[in-house]
């Protein structure tokens, strides 16, 4: 399967060690089969670095082969467990877990404003699994460990321009 890494840098060898917990799934690397989303995360990451001349991304494209000896937790839609997962990840100052690989929708940025509500409990569990299963949820795959890293063979880079 082709799988997708927007960035502000080319990624030839990925390296959890250099990435943020307080992501979906805790401190990972983070990719998508939706060639679209990968754009959105270098807009995205390029968009944060607001005092920087940054104009330019990469879209890293790897092959992904699927090892059934590693740990794997699959989220196929947005359900209550995601959502207590994805909140345990986001407020979690070490990794929350032991999978070697999470699959599962993206709580990206257009969903924020209903995970907002949650967050501040002025909405239920119910409501807000409502709410954002009426957006189109992208897929994510994360590795969490060094031997999930090496079912990723780098194929190549696509540049991507800001206009931002």
């Amino acid at each position: 399967m082709k799988i997708y890494h927007g960035s502000t840098v080319i990624v030839r060898e990925p390296d959890i060690e250099i990435l943020n917990f307080k992501t979906d799934f805790g401190k990972g690397f983070y990719t998508t089969s939706d060639y679209e989303q990968a754009k959105r995360w270098v807009e995205i990451k390029i968009g944060r670095l607001k005092e920087s001349n940054i104009k330019l991304g990469y879209i890293n494209v790897y092959e992904y082969v699927e090892n059934e000896k590693l740990k794997i937790l699959n989220f196929g839609e947005a359900t209550e467990e995601w959502l207590d997962f994805v909140f345990a990840n986001r407020f979690s100052n070490k990794l929350y877990h032991t999978y070697d690989i999470v699959k599962g929708p993206v709580a990206n940025d257009n969903l924020y404003g209903t995970l907002k509500l949650y967050e501040r409990k002025l909405i239920d569990k119910e409501s807000t699994l409502k709410r954002l299963k009426a957006y189109k949820l992208v897929n994510q795959i994360s590795f969490h460990t060094e031997k999930s890293l090496k079912q990723l063979k780098y194929i190549g880079t696509e540049e991507v321009k800001y206009n931002g």
